[in-house]
């Protein structure tokens, strides 16, 4: 077997970014950061969910948004709620007859 055919094992730090909640896991990620927890450093990877943030694991329904995703979601879904009343005003186009083709 290659000795290099594996990457290194290593303890590493979880950062919660939306709550702040940190664990440890093993994992092959090589960060560069590095960061003190319980009296021992590790490296340090930061993930925007996890269990302690995610409304399926938390059992409440509210978002947790820590990029402000939800927000541009809405705002730009209520412009296209202001332009629907607008679009139903405007008259219907007539409809053309569809020619059907000869059968040979």
């Amino acid at each position: 077997m290659k000795k290099e055919g594996h990457p290194d094992y290593q303890d590493i730090l979880f950062v919660d970014s939306s709550t702040g909640t940190k664990f440890v896991c093993g994992s092959t990620l090589k960060p560069k950061e590095k960061e003190t927890f319980q009296g021992k450093e590790y490296p340090v990877y930061r993930v925007p969910i996890s269990s302690a943030s995610h409304p399926f694991f938390t059992g409440s329904k509210q978002l947790v948004d820590a990029e402000g995703r939800v927000d541009k979601f809405r705002k730009r879904y209520a412009k296209k709620e202001e332009q629907q009343p607008k679009e139903e005003e405007k008259p219907a186009p007539s409809k053309k007859p569809v020619k059907k083709a000869a059968k040979k």
